[in-house]
């Protein structure tokens, strides 16, 4: 699941949030395609399912955030540059200094093979068969906590409207924001043409009936749409703090950053313009085990690699045995959905791209007991499934609703619920405007869709960037309550509109009509 909430500041120079898209263009996407571009040219059969939300597809394409991505990785390049030559005499670090040059390198060249739009990419690989990609609510917002159905319809349909803008096709499926269901949703799927979804474990298992195979079968709700569910033991031995790979001593260890370790006078020059260090990318040592950050031990790049080939070969191991079993249980081939967010592979987990690419290589070449396949091509040899009406859920803390609606955040779902009615209000109101009036419709329906972007309300229960989120919401309801006002009264101030729509310009070809 490829996500990040919309952010874009052209009114500054430089904003620190736009850095968790940098981040994860560098960490992440461009590893990632670089990694399917190798398997590909080297005759590795493989397949994956990503759903890139409308909001990270709408950043890949903005022309300010690339440029702003390139003076981004050329100061990476510049900084990688002079730690080579600080390194020199430590061997160690300098092989893990070497390390981040050539893949900061490799960067500047996929990105400028692509044209700075990394989409152009993922579109190749989806073309040549090996990617299936998926869509998303249009700004990931939360659906079961939306009161209008015209409001969750939106959502949806904008989102699948921006899939064949940006990838010249239709999408057969769909991650729902949050993994997160509730009963009567899957009809407003179908509506929009999409074939499947995902449920986290319990959506499927606490269904009406029980299901027959467990989370090992999709079932079919009662609109017909598909549903997939996770499987938790796949998903534990890669994601679990306690048991999961990514924590193995010999990993890169995330939260030791030359951004803290440095000089500040050498560091400065790549920090933000306030000044304040962070972490800029480059770490040299690896987790060693629960110590200290500061009894941390040098990062061995090899022996991390060794690591995730190993950990890739036992993850195939696994997944042979599980199939086995099932197979003799349920009689039927298991499908084993194994759904991850991402940025796990790369950002938070370095070595996550490699562990990938060595587990596609072994499954081609080593056995053949199980294959990696899409949730379409799944669906096309296995069309006979039971019927089943999945529960209300999510793959957030619990199961359920509780991270998105408790006392950290409860207070914007009344402000959502009257906005949202505003907007499917003027909408019915004004079915055909032209002009200025449509275009202040269309920033309405753009400055809502911002306000529900679950993001929003998941930062204030973790309690990380609150006071961004508080802002993004307070600002996105406060424009579009004064969009609304304005159309209502016929009065639309063309220089507040302006500045809206280039500050928060996502789907450029939006049409408010999805409201109606």
């Amino acid at each position: 699941h490829a996500h990040l909430p919309y952010i874009r500041h052209p009114e500054y120079e430089d904003f620190l949030e736009e850095d968790w898209l940098f981040e994860a263009i560098t960490e992440t996407y461009v590893p990632l395609l670089d990694m399917f571009e190798r398997l590909i040219s080297e005759g590795v059969d493989f397949r994956i399912t990503m759903s890139l939300t409308p909001t990270l597809c709408g950043m890949f394409s903005d022309e300010l955030l690339q440029n702003r991505y390139i003076r981004h990785l050329a100061q990476l390049l510049e900084l990688s540059e002079k730690e080579l030559v600080r390194t020199r005499d430590h061997r160690t670090l300098y092989n893990t200094a070497l390390m981040y040059n050539k893949k900061f390198k490799k960067c500047r060249e996929i990105f400028a093979k692509y044209k700075g739009n990394l989409l152009n990419g993922f579109k190749k690989i989806q073309d040549a068969g090996k990617l299936e990609i998926i869509t998303c609510g249009a700004t990931h917002g939360y659906i079961p906590l939306m009161i209008d159905e015209k409001a969750k319809q939106a959502q949806i349909k904008i989102a699948v409207h921006d899939y064949i803008e940006k990838f010249g096709r239709k999408p057969k499926g769909i991650w729902l924001p949050e993994c997160a269901y509730s009963p009567g949703v899957d009809y407003i799927l179908k509506e929009s043409g999409l074939r499947f979804f995902f449920v986290d474990t319990h959506g499927i298992l606490y269904g009406t009936p029980r299901p027959r195979y467990g989370v090992f079968a999709p079932v079919y709700c009662p609109s017909g749409v598909a549903a997939f569910a996770r499987d938790m033991e796949s998903a534990h031995q890669v994601w679990s703090a306690d048991i999961g790979y990514p924590g193995d001593p010999d990993y890169r260890e995330f939260y030791r950053d030359v951004g803290y370790d440095l000089d500040y006078d050498y560091i400065h020059p790549y920090l933000h313009s306030d000044g304040v260090r962070r972490n800029v990318g480059i770490k040299y040592f690896k987790i060693t085990g629960v110590v200290p950050l500061h009894a941390k031990q040098p990062y061995n790049p090899t022996a991390a690699r060794e690591k995730a080939a190993q950990h890739a070969g036992n993850f195939m191991f696994n997944r042979q045995k599980q199939v086995e079993y099932l197979f003799d249980l349920i009689k039927r081939k298991p499908v084993i959905v194994s759904m991850y967010d991402a940025e796990l592979f790369g950002h938070w987990w370095y070595e996550g791209p490699d562990f990938l690419e060595y587990l596609f290589k072994k499954i081609h070449y080593d056995q053949d007991a199980i294959k990696t396949i899409t949730p379409s091509e799944y669906l096309k040899k296995h069309p006979d499934n039971q019927v089943l009406q999945p529960c209300m859920s999510s793959w957030g803390d619990k199961g359920y609703n509780e991270y998105w609606l408790n006392g950290a955040n409860d207070w914007v779902y009344r402000h959502l619920h009257k906005a949202a009615s505003r907007m499917i209000e003027i909408t019915g109101e004004n079915p055909n405007a032209s002009g200025l009036k449509k275009r202040a419709l269309n920033q309405a329906a753009r400055e809502l869709l911002l306000a529900q972007a679950s993001d929003w309300a998941f930062i204030m229960t973790a309690g990380t960037t609150t006071p961004y989120a508080l802002k993004r919401t307070k600002d996105h309801i406060h424009q579009f309550t004064v969009l609304y006002e304005q159309i209502k009264k016929n009065q639309i101030d063309e220089k507040f509109l302006s500045d809206l729509e280039r500050k928060n310009n996502i789907f450029p070809s939006i049409d408010y009509r999805a409201y109606l």
